[in-house]
């Protein structure tokens, strides 16, 4: 219950990421055509592949709150990471659209200075998205969801973009028309580079992936219960944001079956309690070592 309590507190990140990204798409790109900026039209464009990931990640949580049933025992927590599988194809096409774009007006030798009334978009829309990126980033920590820590650190990389924008506009005032196009390639290799991180984290996890060392607060914690003689194995996996535990532990061999049992239960009671963790499965084995 508590679990779909905060899935559902996070689609209110999700939309109010949505929200913003429409408004910035369409201002940026308008004035970019208008005032003849490249850096501020593939930061619109940037903002548009924003608002699919973002719309991706509302519906990834929409989806992983509907309950466990027969075709689904484990629930459906993966759809918000295949939502940011699928988001990732999208954003790397668009930044390679932007790359040829930035590279064709480098080479064709841009002569036209942007307005600076575009730097003045481009730097307001870095203020702006730094905001909602604390905003996101506060809301992801209190409820522990990944998807949405992913989509706060995304506007914080936009944050930066915008500011590489300004950056770019502002600095073609100075008689160098050909910063701008410059700026537009190297936000097209940061929104390519964006769309990689998002496909290496959403397909190590599909994967069952899982690294060495976030294991070792679990082990720590088992170490510490007295009556487990020894962890001999613990693996874990991810579905959507939740976490999945399966360990062995060996016990003294001449406890009982209900003993046993309630050693079991014991691990998976401090497991889930001091890590968060929604699922442990904990397999007993009586201790061979002499």
């Amino acid at each position: 219950m508590e679990r779909t309590e905060n899935l559902k507190k996070g689609e209110k990140g999700a939309l109010l990421n949505i929200f913003a990204y429409v408004i910035l798409a369409v201002v940026k790109l308008v004035i970019g055509i208008l005032y003849h900026s490249e850096a501020l039209r593939a930061d619109g464009l940037n903002n548009g592949t924003d608002i699919v990931a973002s719309l991706a990640v509302f519906i990834g949580l929409r989806i992983s709150q509907r309950p466990a049933d027969s075709d689904h025992p484990y629930g459906h927590y993966r759809a918000e990471t295949i939502s940011s599988l699928i988001a990732s194809f999208i954003m790397m096409a668009v930044g390679i659209e932007v790359l040829i774009g930035g590279g064709k007006a480098i080479a064709g030798g841009t002569t036209e200075t942007p307005n600076l009334i575009a730097a003045w978009t481009a730097l307001g829309s870095a203020v702006f998205m730094y905001g909602i990126y604390l905003y996101n980033k506060r809301l992801a920590a209190s409820i522990k969801s990944s998807a949405l820590m992913a989509a706060a650190k995304d506007s914080r990389s936009d944050a930066f973009v915008s500011a590489g924008a300004f950056i770019g506009v502002f600095s073609s005032q100075l008689q160098l028309p050909w910063i701008d196009p410059v700026t537009a390639f190297i936000i097209g290799i940061i929104i390519c580079k964006t769309a990689w991180d998002i496909f290496k984290d959403a397909s190590h996890s599909l994967t069952d992936g899982f690294h060495l060392k976030d294991l070792e607060p679990y082990k720590q914690t088992v170490g510490r219960i007295e009556n487990v003689h020894r962890l001999k194995d613990v693996k874990a996996r991810y579905l959507g944001s939740t976490v999945h535990i399966e360990m062995v532990i060996t016990v003294d061999p001449k406890l009982t079956v209900e003993e046993g049992h309630g050693v079991a239960d014991e691990v998976e009671d401090k497991i889930k309690h001091e890590h968060d963790v929604t699922h442990v499965h904990v397999h007993v084995e009586p201790d061979d070592i002499k």
